[in-house]
């Protein structure tokens, strides 16, 4: 887990989705459509907490957790520095498998956008899913991403020196075969682990939640570049919130998902 803080450490979490746009709409558009009016929201491994911000911007009350100490302390001086600091209940550096400072059904909803992709053992995994069921309200929407085994095959195949060990066909048959990706390159991205798609949606009701849907956070439109983009607003205010429209609801899709990088789970707490 040393690796995990080291990788984050130095790499620019904030600017991820900065650069990576249509996942933070996507995902922000289904938050904001599940999750209740108003009251206490866990952002459980928040890295610098864009999330927890707009739903803090959106009048909810946030407590943000995240497994590494420097993104815990971004997270706070970014909700001082747009005046939000009074809609947090705290800023804390938590490990996602343990969330013992919380008591039970503490939150009235619950994200967890972050710590599914560096368990990469199957018990590591259950606990956490455990705790996040734990402090959830019955009833609590939660949403959960994860990274899709499908999509980094395709990535791999295309860039496979980026993607070491898996440019080779052994290291893609092993990647393919258990879901785990370690990085040959020292300071590439940290251990991972990718889910089989088919698997997401019975492990968190095996655990606890009753599914709502799972969708592409990725999107059709997760390849477009700014030039793209703007070439859909020349059209205009309308015609480009109708476009968004018809992007949102392509993230529905099922035959989407192997495409998409990441998968947003959405779920109630039973």
């Amino acid at each position: 887990m040393d690796k995990i803080r080291k990788y984050y450490n130095q790499f620019d979490e904030w600017g991820r989705l900065d650069r990576e746009p249509v996942e933070f709409m996507i995902n922000s558009h289904f938050i904001r459509q599940y999750l209740p009016a108003g009251g206490r929201i866990l952002d459980n491994g928040a890295g610098p907490g864009k999330y927890a911000m707009k739903l803090a911007e959106a009048g909810y009350k946030v407590t943000l957790t995240d497994y590494t100490p420097r993104l815990v302390e971004i997270a706070e001086s970014k909700a001082r520095e747009h005046g939000l600091e009074p809609r947090f209940d705290g800023f804390h550096t938590v490990d996602a498998r343990d969330l013992g400072i919380f008591s039970d059904e503490e939150f009235d909803g619950a994200l967890m956008l972050g710590p599914m992709y560096h368990l990469q053992t199957e018990e590591d995994r259950i606990q956490a899913v455990s705790e996040l069921h734990r402090v959830t309200a019955e009833n609590g929407i939660v949403f959960v991403a994860f990274m899709s085994r499908t999509r980094h095959l395709t990535t791999s195949l295309l860039f496979p020196e980026a993607w070491k060990p898996n440019h080779t066909a052994e290291g893609l048959a092993h990647f393919m075969a258990t879901g785990i990706f370690n990085h040959s390159d020292e300071g590439r991205f940290t251990g991972a682990y990718y889910f089989d798609i088919e698997a997401i949606t019975p492990f968190m009701e095996t655990h606890g939640f009753q599914t709502i849907k799972l969708i592409g956070s990725g999107s059709v439109a997760g390849v477009m570049n700014e030039q793209q983009w703007d070439y859909w607003r020349s059209q205009g205010e309308e015609a480009f919130r109708s476009l968004l429209a018809i992007v949102m609801k392509e993230a529905e899709n099922p035959y989407n998902l192997g495409s998409s990088s990441h998968l947003l789970y959405i779920g109630k707490r039973v």
